[in-house]
């Protein structure tokens, strides 16, 4: 009897505002699945009893059965043959790639590095001097800083003429030049 008073004593929108809530909590825990805690990196995620049945069933077949069941795979799935690894792995294929590489012609080399890797103590204030004057955009505090970082690249990317240019005038005043 109490019950029915307190129905009474409420109002249409104050149970229709609760029958609202009520509907969206239900329909909300239904949305949302029930967590699960991620299992440790150490240890292997759980498999699906469907997925284990099919590699429990895979493992228990013999070679024609594996064999069968590829075939009917590839047919199913559209895939291609996948050609097949000789014996050996590439170790066929390597005589065939040196003979291309020798039938292709040689590419000419057209630009070069020049590089200098020591120099006479003697002619150092001579050989500061021509670094100077063959290098653009450098002082003398920075051509004898240049000189003193040996072995240093003196120019990249540039002609063979060039190249053969700065040696000889480096080779002149005690620098000894490589080109790459």
């Amino acid at each position: 009897m109490n019950s029915l008073r307190l129905i009474r004593k409420v109002s249409v929108g104050q149970w229709r505002s609760f029958s609202r809530c009520t509907i969206l909590q239900q329909e909300v825990a239904e949305a949302i699945p029930s967590l699960t805690i991620p299992p440790p990196e150490n240890v292997d995620k759980p498999v699906s009893p469907k997925i284990e049945k099919i590699v429990s069933d895979i493992t228990n077949l013999n070679l024609l059965e594996v064999s069968e069941l590829s075939q009917v795979l590839k047919r199913r799935l559209n895939l291609p043959d996948a050609p097949m690894m000789p014996m050996g792995g590439f170790a066929a294929a390597a005589p065939a790639m040196q003979d291309e590489e020798e039938a292709a012609p040689k590419t000419v080399k057209t630009s070069f590095t020049v590089k200098m890797t020591k120099y006479d103590e003697k002619q150092k204030v001579p050989l500061i001097k021509e670094v100077k004057s063959l290098l653009e955009g450098f002082n003398l505090v920075q051509a004898k800083k240049f000189v003193e970082s040996v072995p240093t690249i003196v120019k990249a990317d540039i002609s063979k003429d060039e190249a053969e240019k700065l040696k000889e005038a480096l080779s002149k005043v005690g620098a000894v030049i490589e080109i790459d």
